[in-house]
């Protein structure tokens, strides 16, 4: 069974290829191609023989490395935080090291999260058994600093973390009065508090993308269903009814040539929907369209650039059965059929 995922698991690497990262009930799996376009691989193990809690995050830094974090059990019903870095996709990702436990000791307290600034750090992010949230970075020079509590109350358990295109790096959270946020002011700094947005939001929805050199777009859905895109210090503005439940995957792009935003979420139907849309012109408006087959519920979609720049959109199952489309030759957002990996 796979399990949650949080962040882009679709992930280009500095070699061109893509990878992708998936979760069963008590490991990471990663395949990649095995040169860009080309065929997949074979499917490995993240980090080993260790045993995991399933679901974990993970981040691609401006060095085109993953950085990955998963829980682990550690003795009777306690939980440890572990971390780990994979460089290219054709090589072996670096062993799970653990990070510790944002309240030294005790069971798995939510969904960690991860950023990586301009520098290369991962900055992982999780709710602590006070329903706040803790975070801990690397230091520039190897090993972590401290935990340190960003504080906040009654956080769901879903974070998002994001690194602007500044190279700093943010995380947001909902609680039952609506949008958290923590980010920071300069590189290598503390995560301090923003303003938050008392708005209804439904828990599990955000999903948040770099749009602009001053701006992260927040994307989530309120509890009647409808999509919202808010950039701190603006008004959320209200898009579409989302397609589907939980959070959109979102890619920033190149399309005929204009700076575009595209949307993707497996829709009541089964099937993935698109929208597209130019980059923070929500005015401009935008709808669904849907692709592929239809796919089972909690089936999860992740997108990003091939190193052709043509947009690619893959699947995962529950099972774990993946399928790969790739933008065609051809105007606008146009899908070649969906390719199941065997």
């Amino acid at each position: 069974m796979v399990r949650t995922v949080n962040g882009d698991w679709l992930i280009r690497g500095r070699d061109g290829r893509l990878s992708v990262y998936l979760s069963t009930d008590e490991a990471v799996l990663c395949r990649a191609e095995s040169a860009p376009g080309g065929p997949w691989g074979p499917v490995r193990r993240v980090g080993g023989a260790q045993r995991l809690h399933g679901g974990f995050a993970l981040a691609r830094g401006a060095d085109g490395y993953t950085h990955l974090a998963a829980w682990r059990p550690t003795r009777g019903e306690e939980h440890g935080l572990l971390h780990s870095t994979h460089f290219r996709p054709l090589l072996a990702p670096l062993d799970w090291l653990p990070v510790g436990h944002p309240n030294r000791q005790g069971a798995r307290t939510g969904d960690p999260a991860v950023a990586v600034d301009e520098a290369g750090r991962a900055y992982v992010f999780v709710r602590n058994r006070g329903l706040g949230v803790h975070t801990v970075n690397q230091k520039s020079l190897g090993g972590w600093n401290a935990w340190h509590d960003l504080r906040g109350s009654k956080v769901h358990e879903h974070l998002v973390a994001v690194t602007a295109e500044s190279g700093l790096v943010a995380v947001y959270a909902t609680n039952p009065d609506g949008i958290l946020r923590w980010h920071q002011e300069e590189a290598g700094a503390r995560p301090v508090p923003g303003d938050p947005l008392r708005t209804s939001v439904e828990p599990g929805t955000l999903s948040a993308l770099p749009t602009s050199k001053e701006h992260t777009t927040l994307y989530y859905t309120d509890p009647e269903g409808t999509l919202h895109a808010w950039r701190p210090g603006e008004d959320p503005v209200p898009l579409l009814p989302a397609a589907g439940p939980g959070p959109v995957a979102t890619l920033r792009c190149d399309l005929d040539g204009h700076d575009c935003t595209i949307l993707a979420q497996r829709s009541a139907s089964g099937r993935i929907a698109f929208a597209a849309y130019p980059t923070e012109q929500e005015s401009a408006g935008l709808w669904w369209t849907e692709s592929g087959p239809q796919l089972p519920t909690d089936t999860r979609v992740s997108l990003t650039t091939d190193a052709e720049g043509r947009v690619v959109a893959a699947t995962a199952t529950p099972e774990g059965v993946l399928r790969v489309s790739r933008q065609k030759d051809e105007p606008g957002l146009a899908l070649a059929a969906w390719q199941e990996i065997p």
